[in-house]
């Protein structure tokens, strides 16, 4: 299915599993370490002008994960203020885990991205 963006009179397609790819990608900080930004960036930045869409969810992707590594570096020195960057970081663990399998199933319904506690660095 292929609509006409309304800002920029451009031609896009409807994909769904685009946007799940996207969220789901955040995921591979859990299993290789690192990629859970830069992966969702790159499928933002390639296909934000031509999937319907992809704007919103990349920047409510990008901003989650910029918002948590901002919450990691400063719980890391808080585990020297009695032990609360533990705290931290076992939550940021688990909100980040957590909350893209939900945004994708959410993406897969055709629903926009809600993340929680999530500053704006782009907008």
């Amino acid at each position: 299915m292929e609509l006409i963006d309304q800002k920029s009179s451009v031609l896009l397609k409807k994909d769904n599993q685009v946007l799940v790819l996207a969220h789901l990608a955040q995921l591979l900080t859990y299993v290789t370490g690192f990629g859970g930004l830069i992966v969702p960036l790159f499928i933002w930045l390639t296909s934000k002008d031509s999937v319907l869409g992809m704007d919103e969810h990349g920047k409510a992707i990008i901003n989650f994960q910029l918002g948590l590594l901002l919450f990691t570096v400063l719980s890391i020195p808080a585990i020297l203020l009695f032990g609360l960057g533990i705290l931290g970081l076992i939550f940021v663990g688990i909100v980040g885990f957590i909350m893209p399998i939900v945004n994708a199933i959410r993406a897969n319904n055709g629903e926009a991205p809600n993340y929680f506690m999530t500053i704006r660095f782009i907008s």
